[in-house]
């Protein structure tokens, strides 16, 4: 064949191709819509990728989702949990990370696994050498019928929540748990690598939540320590009391938290007055608030919070007394009725 018979050749069966070429696909919606549920637990964020079939009038359970069977629980690909900390589920560990995330449903008992293969187009490429973590669970009847399938974070407190899916007439519970203190705890560390460092305040606040959550004593002294490096500020002070006081020395913390009242400024003094009552220590509390109107004589709100500490106590002349004086000083129309209305439930 001559030179120009091929290229002629060649062009005609390039041609063809690109006639025959299938054009790319428009964007519609998918039948089962792409969703996501996230959940903050303490500093822990969880999160659920996944897609939501719908009932459409089929049996659900032991008919399009077979029991007995790994299932995508979802559907199109792959179900994806992901978990910014450690965590526990059902009362075992997960590490952080992104999981693929399937199901083995039966008339009973519910498997639940974790999957380390996020990209598989559902469960059709799951393979159990991959499992990381499998739990089981306890389904329960709905008596509300859930066309399309939902994931839920139910019940969220500072360290736990309850992951549920739903669909028809079933509920699949999924306990998570999560060791907040040692999330923060880790967390706080990181940040006094950074800008807070430089203030003393950050570090007064991370000795007293160690303190508060069970941290290490030795680390928390340091915090407390290096705060007080920038003066004798309340808080550091305070910091270094709550200290000494879980080490077992109650005169060295008695004698800090004395002298944190020397450098206490007004707000300082009323957030301990209110922690004090929070703790029903009203006479503890009374003293407190008597100290910072001794000390701000001109603050009506000194004055208010005296008298809302005396009417804890159940001392309405008292408290009648030092709404008066607030009253006589206060500016702002919302606080005047406020304070009047108090005292004419008083009197």
């Amino acid at each position: 064949m001559r030179t120009n018979q091929l290229a002629v050749a060649v062009a005609v069966v390039l041609a063809s191709s690109v006639a025959v070429a299938q054009a790319p696909p428009l964007t519609v919606p998918q039948p089962s819509p792409a969703a996501r549920v996230e959940q903050t637990v303490g500093l822990t964020r969880l999160t659920v990728d996944y897609h939501r079939p719908a009932v459409n009038g089929r049996k659900v359970w032991d008919g399009l989702v077979p029991y007995g069977q790994v299932w995508r629980a979802g559907a199109n690909e792959n179900t994806v949990f992901t978990t910014s900390s450690a965590i526990k589920v059902a009362g075992k560990p997960l590490a952080a990370g992104s999981y693929g995330l399937h199901m083995i449903p039966t008339a009973n008992d519910w498997t639940i696994i974790f999957n380390r293969v996020t990209t598989g187009w559902g469960s059709f490429a799951y393979e159990a050498k991959d499992d990381v973590l499998r739990v089981t669970v306890h389904p329960a009847a709905t008596s509300e019928k859930e066309e399309r399938l939902s994931y839920r974070f139910d019940d969220p407190t500072d360290k736990t929540t309850t992951l549920t899916l739903r669909w028809e007439k079933l509920a699949v519970p999924v306990r998570i748990d999560v060791d907040t203190p040692a999330v923060v705890m880790n967390s706080i560390r990181g940040e006094l690598h950074g800008l807070q460092r430089f203030f003393w305040q950050p570090w007064a606040q991370a000795a007293q939540y160690w303190i508060q959550n069970g941290g290490n004593l030795d680390e928390a002294q340091r915090f407390a320590e290096r705060a007080m490096t920038f003066g004798p500020h309340f808080g550091a002070l305070r910091a270094s009391a709550a200290v000494a006081e879980k080490r077992g020395d109650p005169k060295k913390a008695e004698a800090l938290r004395a002298e944190a009242l020397k450098h206490a400024d007004e707000n300082e003094l009323n957030q301990l007055g209110y922690a004090l009552v929070a703790q029903k220590k009203i006479d503890e509390a009374i003293d407190i608030f008597k100290t910072n109107v001794k000390e701000h004589p001109q603050s009506w709100n000194a004055y208010d919070s005296l008298a809302e500490a005396y009417m804890t106590k159940g001392d309405k002349t008292s408290a009648v007394e030092n709404y008066t004086r607030a009253l006589s000083m206060v500016k702002d129309d919302a606080n005047k009725k406020r304070i009047t209305d108090t005292l004419s439930k008083l009197k």
